[in-house]
């Protein structure tokens, strides 16, 4: 299966990625739904479902919690990129792959050096002041005490697409570049969180490959499906 992935990659010259936690995880952070995921957690602090912590309407209604829980849980500062971040900035450098399109918020495929990061859920190192809309560094909220704020009084809020929120332009973004590509190689994801993995109806090209640990939707569809730890595939690939 690898010389198979390999071959395709090696016959490519429009290569997208789309990547979901399973990506992150093996630099040690959580996914949100797997087995020991954020949403299976039992938090006698937090006793309401992270979907409403991480929500529009608790940003607004309940500052103080949403930001309690937003810097103790969403802070990945401390995280480094893993194999598959620096295969992607391998390959992103010999001008075969076009666009990392990714529903993390971690930054980390930056970390590892890659430039067309395409962030369908924005990411925690930017924010912005909800009422003059003057943008800063995401490092603020998680060294602010309290509600961070802006010296115009506003509340500075993550970029980071919340519960109850639109996609950011990212995601129309990756639906072109998916639209355009000959290999589509899917990892870490589902595909089940919806309008995320809706991009994957986008894709009119050649190959379709997924790489993750459980079945998918659209595993019918692929080319080559691979269920195998991404550390594991990726550290074998040239």
């Amino acid at each position: 299966m690898i010389n198979e992935l390999q071959k395709l990659i090696d016959e490519s010259n429009n290569i997208v990625f789309f990547g979901g936690a399973g990506v992150s995880t093996e630099s040690g952070i959580k996914d949100f739904r797997g087995k020991d995921g954020l949403y299976k957690e039992k938090n006698k602090r937090f006793n309401l479902p992270p979907e409403y912590m991480l929500s529009n309407n608790c940003l607004v209604n309940n500052p103080e919690l949403f930001f309690e829980y937003y810097k103790e849980k969403m802070d990945a500062r401390k995280y480094q990129p893993n194999i598959t971040h620096n295969y992607l900035t391998k390959i992103e450098s010999s001008g075969k792959l076009k666009a990392i399109v990714t529903q993390n918020i971690d930054g980390l495929h930056q970390k590892a050096g890659s430039k067309n990061v395409l962030e369908v859920h924005g990411t925690t190192y930017k924010c912005h002041c909800m009422k003059c809309n003057k943008e800063y560094d995401g490092n603020i909220i998680f060294s602010s005490i309290g509600i961070p704020k802006c010296s115009c009084g506003g509340i500075i809020r993550p970029n980071v697409t919340l519960y109850g929120e639109k996609l950011p332009n990212d995601f129309l973004k990756a639906r072109d570049y998916i639209s355009k590509a000959d290999l589509l190689i899917v990892a870490g994801t589902s595909l089940t969180v919806e309008p995320a993995s809706s991009l994957i109806k986008e894709f009119n090209g050649k190959n379709l490959v997924i790489i993750n640990l459980d079945k998918t939707p659209y595993d019918k569809y692929a080319t080559l499906v691979i269920n195998m730890p991404l550390g594991e595939v990726f550290s074998k690939l040239k």
